[in-house]
């Protein structure tokens, strides 16, 4: 196969690509080669798949794939993509090592729900995602499998926790890739990587197993690079489930449908930094730049924002119990292998009283409040994903923005995890690039359960703007 062969396949739309194999335009062993090659080619530079199987047992499943379609068996809609899970996902026949030594041998027993859902929709698992420790930070390292680079720029960050799927999609490793989000973690790689990710609504896909399925702060959800792309895997994600009793019957079939909507007189909030948050100034002046965009699609543009106040002590009150309550028990045994950031964080959540933890909650009950009354005038907001640009892959986190200090880890992607409490749907689309060439990418925001709605708009700006079809140089070369 022709590099340019290569090219032509890896770079397909995904939604074209499934097309094309069920219709035996395509074989999946040929999809399947071609996605082999460029892992060849790239993937040691950036360290994005991990845990893979051989290119022969990749390829004998491919085969089986090809069988199916020739015998006229009934497939899903995904029949035939290569696919490789998040490592915070359990997947049968792949370690689950969540990033961390603790668990760098451990083989689970099932699937998660996301997973079967996935395989019953026709991927073939060829291997993991990297992830940072514990799914913690928006910056892909551990001690397992080391750190995932930014294909735009080998020194700089791919994001996190979901970093390993931003890259490998970026760099054409996959052709869709599944992540999960609870401060940032499908936008924040997202928005490193020039591609598309959506945090659905909470209760949309679902979790399970979760040790608190009622929580709603962490959620499932897509990645690719278009929204039509998004779009086409979140259909095969989305929907109730009996295991997971939190999430709200739908009809994930409407997101198969086409994505175009008119604009005009659609009433948008534009305020790129949550009214205050420290923003870097090449972000803004990036995403600055695309304002005019939103207002030649025909929306109103207003200077405005909801009243996000007690969101961070919401988030960090809620994330920290959660943390204590899943991971504390490994502590007292492990903690010589747990970064500082994870045992920090494990034993803020184990001071937290029950007030503490019922306080947050009753504050996260009037925060959605506010925010449900203001998408009664607005449809849309319109902010920045991460406050920084790609940073230094061999940092851990950035310590400051335009001179604001950056007391933790996750002080510098506020303007993410400030929206998780809200329970909105948000998705982050490639808005531009840093005057050296690092990929920024807008935050939408919608009101709860308009996720549609938020594809729409996305797509919109993606088809006018174009910037998600700039590839790294070392995905080409």
């Amino acid at each position: 196969m022709t590099t340019r062969q290569v090219d032509e396949i890896i770079f397909m739309s995904a939604r074209a690509l499934a097309e094309s194999i069920r219709a035996r335009e395509l074989l999946a062993r040929e999809v399947m080669s071609a996605f082999l090659q460029q892992i060849e080619r790239v993937n040691a530079k950036i360290n994005a798949i991990v845990a893979k199987l051989d290119d022969e047992k990749c390829l004998a499943l491919a085969e089986e794939s090809d069988g199916c379609l020739a015998r006229s068996e009934e497939v899903g809609t995904l029949h035939g993509l290569p696919f490789a899970f998040k490592d915070s996902d359990p997947a049968v026949g792949f370690p689950l090592t969540r990033g961390s030594k603790i668990f760098k041998d451990f083989m689970p027993a099932e699937d998660s729900v996301l997973v079967e859902r996935l395989k019953r929709a026709g991927v073939i698992p060829i291997g993991k995602t990297n992830v940072s420790e514990f799914g913690m930070g928006s910056h892909t390292y551990n001690d397992v499998y080391g750190t995932t680079l930014n294909p735009y720029d080998l020194t700089k960050s791919a994001g996190g926790s979901s970093g390993g799927a931003g890259a490998a999609l970026a760099a054409g490793l996959l052709p869709l890739a599944s992540g999960s989000d609870l401060g940032g973690s499908l936008r924040n790689p997202a928005n490193f990587n020039n591609i598309v990710a959506l945090r659905p609504t909470v209760g949309l896909v679902p979790s399970a197993p979760v040790a608190l399925p009622f929580l709603g702060f962490t959620v499932k959800g897509p990645m690719a690079r278009s929204v039509g792309d998004v779009a086409f895997l979140l259909s095969a994600m989305a929907g109730a489930d009996i295991r997971d009793p939190a999430v709200y019957p739908s009809d994930p079939s409407v997101f198969t449908k086409p994505l175009e909507r008119n604009f005009k007189n659609t009433r948008v909030a534009w305020c790129l930094d949550l009214d205050g948050l420290p923003l870097d100034r090449g972000v803004r002046s990036v995403l600055e730049s695309q304002k005019k965009t939103f207002a030649d699609l025909g929306c109103i543009v207003e200077e405005a924002h909801p009243d996000l106040s007690g969101a961070d002590e919401i988030f960090l009150t809620i994330r920290a119990w959660n943390y204590f309550h899943t991971l504390g028990p490994l502590l007292e045994k492990h903690r010589h292998e747990m970064k500082p950031e994870a045992v920090w964080q494990i034993e803020t959540g184990r001071n937290l009283t029950g007030s503490d933890i019922a306080g947050a909650m009753a504050r996260q009950g009037e925060l959605m409040e506010r925010v449900r009354r203001f998408y009664e005038k607005y449809e849309f907001l319109l902010c920045a994903v991460n406050q920084v640009p790609p940073f230094d892959a061999s940092i851990s986190w950035p310590r400051e923005i335009e001179g604001v200090e950056m007391t933790t880890y996750i002080d510098w992607m506020k303007s993410a995890y400030w929206i998780t409490p809200t329970f909105s749907p948000a998705i982050s689309v490639p808005a531009g690039f840093t005057a050296d060439g690092l990929p920024v990418g807008i935050q939408i925001v919608g009101h709860y359960r308009n996720d549609l709605g938020v594809l729409q708009i996305a797509r919109a700006f993606e088809q006018a703007t174009g910037f998600g079809r700039r590839r790294p140089q070392l995905a080409m070369d």
